[in-house]
């Protein structure tokens, strides 16, 4: 009897998810069976190193260079190299404070250490952008920016990270509760007259798992008083647990897309 290989599982998913849906055109991240990376293995708030090292696994093989040039075998090596030797240095963004703290990492500090470690390797910049509507930006010229990001990104051999952050409905305002970063493996090519929405498929750090999701024009005001337009998209992702612990029961959540981190 044949008994796959647990990375064989992981490739044998991978196929049947985008084969299902191969008339949609997806593009897919080059190694999209890597190994997803299990932020839990070192911390809890290590989901910004562990997006990231997913994120080179996935790449072509120039990014793949980055995965490698980090010592260790196993995802606790890896991360803490990571950590000791980037996530511990001085922020840019936030004086008197370390890149990564109790608090994780943000979008900028994650860029900035990325591209440190990645220089003598004479790999390309990476780059960071808010995924917020612009003045004059409409919804749906902030979705289709939104897809065109990743899709850039995956042609480029990078699999793009996304910030992804939950905000509740307390006491007539609109409160941030916890961020995450996953990294976004498969999208579709292109999107269609009308449409609101997209799916990807990512890695969420978190447990290291294979997930799906969909970002799309919120139905009902989001982060914007009732009949204004929300300044972002909605993530519908049923397998994050983003925050969940602290929403009291009965508010209204959401989590939105905050911004990526790629090549385009």
């Amino acid at each position: 009897m044949f008994i796959p290989c647990p990375r064989r599982i992981d490739a044998l998913l991978v196929a049947c998810l985008l084969g299902a849906a191969h008339a949609a055109e997806w593009r897919v991240a080059p190694q999209a069976d890597a190994a997803p990376v299990n932020q839990l293995s070192v911390s809890g708030n290590a989901c910004g190193p562990a997006a990231l090292l997913a994120s080179f696994r996935c790449g072509n093989e120039a990014w793949q260079r980055a995965a490698a040039s980090l010592p260790g075998s196993t995802d606790r090596d890896q991360l803490g190299q990571w950590i000791r030797h980037h996530g511990l240095r001085p922020s840019a963004t936030l004086k008197g404070r370390t890149r990564w703290s109790a608090k994780g990492i943000n979008v900028e500090d994650l860029v900035s250490a990325a591209n440190e470690m990645n220089r003598p390797l004479f790999l390309p910049p990476l780059a960071h952008d808010d995924l917020f509507l612009r003045r004059g930006e409409k919804p749906e010229a902030l979705l289709k920016r939104t897809r065109d990001r990743f899709d850039r990104s995956l042609a480029k051999g990078i699999p793009p990270l996304l910030s992804l952050r939950r905000f509740v409905l307390r006491e007539g305002s609109w409160t941030p509760l916890q961020g995450h970063f996953v990294t976004v493996t498969a999208v579709p090519r292109k999107l269609g007259r009308g449409e609101t929405s997209f799916a990807i498929h990512y890695l969420d750090p978190w447990g290291g798992k294979r997930c799906e999701g969909t970002l799309g024009v919120p139905a009902t005001p989001v982060l914007a008083p009732a009949g204004q337009p929300s300044p972002c998209l909605e993530a519908l992702v049923p397998a994050a647990i983003i925050g969940k612990s602290e929403v009291r029961r009965g508010e209204t959540t959401v989590v939105i897309p905050a911004a990526v981190i790629g090549r385009w």
